[in-house]
């Protein structure tokens, strides 16, 4: 018997495949000795090749013998037992011949004897019987995605064979094993689908098909490859979700729409996480949000419209020239409605929706669109400066904590990102802020500050500039007030009335329209002795002019008991003639007044028509007329010691829109001259835009507007045009 004849019967391995340490030293010591003589003597060639050859009759005789004979469940178990032995063989052969390992192998380049063993395996076992185990393998996924246990550690350790026979490459597992498992997924999710999608509403189908698809991800984690997890989850999402992804967000009573509408947050969460697995899954569904909340709004919008518009034709018919300012007003609801719709939605974008950006996105285009909408006769911009004038000032109808009116006044401010012309509410804003601040009805000067701070942040300091020098001005005004009186003091004079002057800046305040009439004479001793002391104080180098219009009066009248009406200049001039005089006509209130018609109008409307009737006018009817004769009204009474009777107000709505056109007009043409200023030549189309990019933040600039303004800059030669190219204008230093 040669020396490998011999080696090689010394190691016909028992079935425990265990060694004696002698036997492994002996071993370990002829296999040095074999291959370290010189040739002929060198049996390293042989003894790599007879290594092999020992693995392959084993597997022949031993091995492929038992698993031919099984199936199923059993087979695996047989393969992993085979399996397990097979790798022992290997590694105390491996040790055995470790000294080919080291140089005989390393110089030759040939597989190491680990890798031979495996090399053995896979070419006679796993070729043999990778199909039937494949089958099996299968047979066990879908018994456990029907509901029935299976021995999960089984699976993984077959598994492991179809990986680790790729010696370090998963080629193997995923061609015979991880293609027919996405192709089987693929199939029983397809028939799930089907079943379902006719069966169950779209909340209990995305139930469903989220539980099968967290058992695949746990199936992944159990005993699959790390690898299969995205192409698992894809298949199972293409059957479940994208297949029918129109179908279940349309679906007639359970769809998203029906879920927005019936306020499902839960069943919206699971939605979007759903679809939010596939590509551009998410698309439909927000398309679908945008359009729920778009009719929501533009149904507010039409609602508001309508009662707006029945709201005017009740007071048309009954005569009314103005409504009382209490109570809650169409356009008050509908600024309180937006607000709550906002939250709503918002509240939706973040806890369903998980602030996703394109919900973000879509939630705010939905409300640009009816932010920016005319409701009956008034823009939203108007409509959130009269909202705001109403929690602001006292007696305004609505009683807020400190704390609520700061919430709803942050929301309402927020919601002015949204809207285009933010010029057109700081003109309406500006305006009514200075109506509170002259006539003292602000209801907390800290709420009117905070605002400011809001709008300040929100839009720039330039958009509050005036308005905070608005706020500025009446703590000036209150220290001239107090320099008023040490001025009276010190030349011992005492004027006939209290009387207390505000004194404004004009640049920061809007224009008040000017009213001419006479006044009494106590009166107008007080004025000439504030001009006096303007004059002195300010040593004649600024004008002072009175407004009449935005003054109050304290009057004391008699009736079946002593009142104290609290009214305007103008009401003074008109009820003062009353003091000699029981009955006047239109015609001699007007000239002993010298108020003008439009003026005198308001003053008696409100004296004769609304709620107080201090005068008598006859004929009775619902409108003052040139030939009207009017009275004391000596029944007058009031359960009230103090009366406010205020002027119906003025529809200014066309004079702020005119300041506003105005304003415009010189932004835009500020605008031209900055940007041409830097640029030097610049073509007209690209003028435009950068002009319509500058100016976006506050109003939308007209197209033709910003065209004649170009004109108006060349005709008065800040700009002029290439003479070769009438489309390119170049700066005039």
């Amino acid at each position: 018997m040669s020396p490998i004849q011999f080696l090689f019967f010394s190691l016909q391995l028992p079935r425990q495949l265990t060694l004696s340490p002698p036997l492994h030293i002996y071993t370990d010591t002829m296999i040095y000795n074999m291959c370290t003589q010189k040739p002929p003597n060198d049996h390293s060639e042989e003894l790599y090749k007879r290594y092999k050859k020992c693995f392959e009759t084993y597997i022949q005789e031993r091995v492929l013998p038992s698993l031919r004979d099984h199936h199923g469940e059993t087979l695996l178990r047989q393969l992993v037992q085979r399996w397990d032995n097979h790798k022992v063989m290997v590694r105390w052969l491996s040790r055995f011949f470790n000294y080919l390992d080291r140089y005989y192998i390393q110089r030759h380049n040939l597989h190491s004897l680990k890798d031979v063993g495996l090399i053995v395996f896979r070419d006679n076992v796993y070729v043999d019987i990778k199909r039937k185990a494949k089958e099996a393998l299968l047979r066990l996924v879908q018994a456990e995605r029907e509901g029935e246990q299976v021995d999960r550690s089984l699976i993984k350790n077959v598994l492991a064979i179809y990986q680790e026979v790729g010696m370090g490459s998963v080629e193997h597992y995923e061609k015979d094993f991880e293609a027919p498992l996405l192709q089987d997924t693929a199939d029983y999710y397809r028939r799930c689908a089907a079943a379902w999608i006719t069966e169950d509403s779209t909340p209990d189908y995305l139930v469903k098909s989220e539980e099968c698809l967290k058992a695949e991800e746990a199936r992944v984690d159990a005993y699959l490859h790390s690898s299969t997890r995205p192409k698992l989850l894809q298949k199972a999402e293409e059957q479940l979700l994208k297949e029918h992804q129109s179908e279940l967000l349309e679906k007639e009573g359970s769809g998203c729409a029906a879920l927005l509408q019936d306020d499902k947050k839960s069943d919206l969460s699971r939605m979007y996480r759903m679809f939010r697995r596939i590509p551009r899954g998410l698309d439909p569904m927000g398309e679908i949000f945008k359009k729920h909340v778009e009719d929501e709004g533009m149904k507010l919008v039409r609602d508001t419209a309508e009662a707006m518009k029945s709201r005017k034709d009740k007071e048309k018919e009954a005569g009314k020239v103005a409504r009382d300012s209490g109570g809650s007003s169409p356009e008050h609801t509908f600024i309180r409605s937006l607000v709550a719709l906002h939250d709503k939605y918002y509240e939706y974008v973040v806890e369903c929706f998980e602030n996703a950006s394109l919900f973000h996105k879509a939630l705010k285009e939905v409300f640009e669109v009816f932010c920016n909408k005319t409701v009956a006769t008034a823009s939203v911009s108007e409509l959130m400066a009269s909202f705001c004038d109403n929690l602001l000032r006292k007696g305004g109808g609505e009683r807020l904590s400190d704390e609520d009116l700061d919430a709803v006044l942050d929301k309402v401010i927020k919601l002015l990102a949204y809207v285009s012309d933010k010029d057109l509410f700081s003109e309406f804003y500006r305006k009514k802020l200075s109506r509170r601040l002259i006539s003292g009805l602000s209801a907390s000067e800290d709420a009117e500050k905070a605002v400011l701070t809001r709008l300040k942040q929100q839009c720039g300091a330039q958009f509050t500039s005036k308005m905070e020098g608005m706020v500025n001005d009446l703590a000036i005004a209150k220290e001239k007030e107090t320099a008023f009186q040490e001025w009276l003091n010190i030349r011992n004079t005492k004027l006939p009335i209290d009387m207390s002057v505000t004194v404004l800046t004009t640049g920061f305040w809007p224009t008040f329209k000017q009213i001419e009439m006479s006044l009494p004479q106590e009166m107008m001793v007080g004025l000439e002795a504030f001009n006096k002391f303007h004059d002195e104080s300010q040593n004649k180098t600024r004008k002072l002019t009175w407004q009449f219009s935005m003054g109050t009066v304290h009057l004391k009248a008699t009736f079946d008991k002593v009142y104290e009406l609290i009214v305007a200049p103008i009401h003074v001039s008109v009820l003062q003639q009353f003091n000699d005089c029981t009955q006047l006509s239109y015609a001699d209130i007007r000239d002993k007044t010298k108020l003008a018609e439009e003026d005198l109008d308001r003053a008696l409307a409100s004296l004769t028509l609304l709620k107080y009737k201090i005068l008598n006018k006859s004929p009775a009817g619902r409108s003052i007329g040139k030939q009207d004769v009017f009275s004391i009204n000596i029944k007058f009474t009031d359960r009230a010691r103090r009366v406010r009777i205020s002027l119906p107000p003025i529809d200014d709505r066309r004079k702020v829109q005119e300041d506003v056109d105005k304003d415009r007009q010189i932004s835009i043409e500020a605008g031209i001259v900055r940007i041409m200023k830097s640029r030097k030549v610049l073509q007209h189309q690209q003028l435009v835009m950068e002009v319509v990019q500058q100016l976006s933040k506050m109003f939308n600039p007209d197209m033709k507007v910003i065209k004649r303004s170009i004109e108006r800059l060349i005709d008065r030669e800040y700009l002029e045009r290439d003479a070769n190219n009438t489309q390119l204008y170049k700066y005039l230093a």
